[in-house]
């Protein structure tokens, strides 16, 4: 029996519907920006520095780009964890260089993400990060690679693991500026809901709090605005928003980082790793 025409019209048209989701579901999948750093170069780790640095058999040495560890003088033991964990994965082997923003610092040390042959698609960074030795920098330069190092740290994190086991460096509440402040002068990750965003000559202000000579305030240079609008993340529209901010903290009255990089800056909804 034939099926009815009107029906079979309805059929092609929800069938059409369909496959165009599917597809368009595919084409931002595929549009979605990777980390597609460049490799410039190989060596052989000669011996581990410190929990993100070594030097090479040519007598090189290699900066871990995009995260930071502990200090000897913080703390726990973690810095000298992060040492012992990074000798397990590279001492005496050899390593890929890939760029990833400036390729040396201003000390004269090769700055890179770096990978065994045997897993290039994982990098040491990543690794570091996933089992919680590390956590992502303030400054990486790169907004895709950024969020492939989150997306690692987001699984220690999650998992309670190596330094989010430790209370001195688990999240810091941007409600709370005293325990902030406790680790001014130090990198620290801080989660909290944004009351307003003001803008006041060359700087913008992403306020936490109503007293900004007490409250937890970020700071943008306004010259510093396009690139956050560009990566998806538009300071005026983070009002209201459940954020998570990295970097070095300083006291200007209150608590506060300063944010250049659109990667510093997650949306973080409360509830929500």
């Amino acid at each position: 029996m034939r099926r009815p025409r009107s029906r079979s019209l309805r059929y092609r048209l929800a069938l059409g519907m369909g496959l165009a989701v599917l597809f368009a579901a595919t084409a931002r999948t595929e549009d979605k920006p990777s980390c597609k750093a460049e490799t410039f170069g190989t060596g052989q780790v000669q011996a581990v520095l410190d929990g993100r640095t070594v030097r090479l058999a040519d007598g090189r040495t290699v900066r871990l780009a995009g995260i930071e560890v502990s200090q000897p003088d913080e703390a726990d033991s973690r810095a000298n964890n992060a040492k012992l964990a990074l000798e397990h994965l590279v001492f005496d082997r050899p390593i890929t260089l890939m760029r990833l923003g400036p390729e040396t610092d201003r000390h004269g040390r090769v700055v890179a993400l770096a990978a065994l042959p045997s897993a290039s698609s994982q990098t040491v960074q990543h690794t570091m990060l996933a089992q919680g030795h590390a956590r992502v920098a303030a400054n990486i330069g790169d907004f895709a690679c950024a969020a492939s190092l989150l997306a690692a740290e987001k699984t220690a994190r999650a998992g309670g693991l190596g330094l989010w086991a430790n209370p001195y460096y688990v999240m810091r509440n941007a409600e709370d500026p005293a325990g902030v402040l406790a680790v001014r002068g130090r990198f620290a990750v801080v989660e909290g809901k944004v009351l307003s965003v003001r803008e006041a000559g060359s700087t913008i202000f992403v306020n936490f709090g109503r007293r900004w000579s007490d409250d937890f305030t970020v700071t943008v240079p306004k010259r510093n605005e396009r690139s956050f609008t560009a990566a998806g993340m538009p300071l005026k529209k983070l009002a209201g928003q459940h954020v998570r901010v990295r970097g070095w903290i300083e006291e200007r009255g209150g608590p506060w980082i300063e944010a250049t990089r659109p990667e510093q800056i997650e949306i973080a909804e409360r509830g929500h790793d």
